[in-house]
């Protein structure tokens, strides 16, 4: 099948590069005519495990064209993806602009040929409707020259590719036994191991997305109350984590407490979701409490290092991770920056180092230092801040990262270390939910950081 792509950012170039694995010819469109040449070129604007290597043979074998021109590209499609930001507005809404903007310029191509087109951004409950509003108005008629699917992506950054090729799921939401059944016919290859296609109408297609990270952030935000009394009880979360995660009910992922959730959907659809219930006249309360806490579980952080060291003017801080989860270069909402950010304010130099994602942090914050690995981001610094569970982070040489400390001071907002054991090698080690155990060799961290 020929498909376009309208879009190449993460969620666009992942699923273009899946179809075009499985034989489809794929045309993706951008605005940014020097990422088209890159793009054109054979190398990938993103990062994401398992992606290259697809990437680069569909492009050899010139299954994925790219362009700047997009009636070009439409005209040669069946299927036209939107693959466009719907980034949040002011008030939480999600910005449709460059959705509608898009499918007005293809007016002039659908009124020659029947084409589909697809929301596979995170779009409001109503846009399948609002876009066929839309081209009826510029006098084109839904099931003869168009028709609209919503078809929700489900991709987890760090394992995308895997998560597209063997979907749990995929959600289809249309009124047209035509456009669902050429949906169908583009999705069988991916799901020949029974795992469900489901139709439905439009506006519950866009809710499943919205209501799947809602849920999601809920249980973050969930754990993250229960490590709060942990902390306060004498608990420890990850014996609560256990307990509660063998229960078929509740399952072991996203139980794990931290820092919060970020990146590029869990925050703005969590947003987007509440602003939608009150346009339906519905008060979400549980979202807003969701919110509430994940923006407090950062500042907690900041208030548990300036307890342990008193001021943070003039302290070093070394920083492990950036990105907002593991195995992506994505710093879209990603704690570690607030933190960063509420540091320097607050008086204290930053050195930081990630696997993948200094090059994107170096653009918006410029004015911290960065390191070539993980000993360095803690060299002479009064204390070490860890943001992102990297698995080059799990086992370190404990003995270097005391040497390279002033003090043998830790902050792990991902919880990779066992409190007792960091305690027996002289560590004071602050993890969340967990208590902090006295160091058993001693040392003299108040004087030290006085000075």
């Amino acid at each position: 099948m020929n498909l376009s792509f309208i879009g190449t950012g993460y969620v666009g170039l992942v699923s273009a590069t899946c179809f075009a694995e499985m034989g489809n010819q794929v045309y993706c469109v951008d605005v940014d005519a020097e990422k088209v040449v890159r793009l054109q070129s054979g190398r990938l604007t993103i990062y994401e495990p398992g992606l290259e290597q697809l990437f680069e043979r569909n492009v050899r074998d010139s299954r994925m064209q790219f362009t700047t021109h997009l009636h070009m590209a439409a005209m040669h499609a069946d299927v036209i993806f939107l693959t466009l930001p719907t980034p949040p507005q002011e008030d939480g809404s999600a910005d449709l602009s460059y959705v509608l903007s898009v499918c007005e310029q293809l007016v002039p191509v659908l009124k020659q040929q029947y084409k589909i087109l697809v929301t596979k951004s995170t779009v409001p409950v109503g846009t399948a409707d609002k876009i066929t509003r839309l081209l009826e108005n510029a006098g084109l008629q839904a099931g003869k020259h168009f028709d609209v699917v919503s078809n929700p992506e489900f991709l987890r950054e760090g394992s995308a590719v895997v998560d597209f090729m063997k979907p749990e799921r995929v959600v289809i939401g249309t009124s047209s036994p035509r456009a669902e059944e050429m949906m169908r016919t583009l999705y069988e290859p991916f799901v020949r191991n029974g795992n469900p296609i489901l139709a439905m109408d439009p506006r519950s297609s866009e809710l499943v997305k919205y209501a799947a990270n809602g849920f999601l952030a809920m249980k973050i935000s969930f754990m993250n109350e229960i490590a709060n009394l942990c902390e306060r009880s004498g608990a420890n979360i990850e014996k609560i984590r256990k307990g509660i995660g063998e229960d078929s009910r509740i399952g072991h992922q996203f139980l794990y407490a931290g820092l919060g959730y970020g990146g590029s959907c869990f925050p703005k659809d969590v947003q987007a979701l509440s602003f939608t219930s009150h346009e339906f006249n519905y008060s979400f309360e549980i979202l807003d409490a969701v919110m509430n806490v994940n923006k407090r579980q950062r500042k907690q952080m900041i208030d548990r290092m300036e307890a342990q060291m008193g001021s943070l003017h003039g302290k070093k801080i070394g920083c492990w991770g950036l990105a907002f989860k593991p195995n992506t270069d994505d710093i879209r909402e990603a704690p570690a920056l607030w933190l960063i950010d509420e540091l320097t304010k607050r008086g204290a130099s930053v050195i930081a180092y990630d696997p993948a994602a200094m090059e994107n942090t170096q653009r918006v914050l410029p004015n911290i230092q960065y390191a070539n690995d993980l000993y360095e981001a803690t060299h002479n610094c009064h204390a070490l801040l860890i943001c992102t569970e990297w698995n080059e982070f799990r086992n370190p040489d404990f003995e270097r990262l005391k040497y390279e400390l002033l003090t043998p001071l830790v902050f792990d907002g991902r919880n990779l270390f066992d409190p007792a054991k960091m305690a027996s090698l002289g560590f004071v080690y602050h993890s969340i939910g967990r208590a902090t155990l006295p160091a058993e060799v001693p040392y003299e961290v108040q004087l030290k950081l006085a000075v």
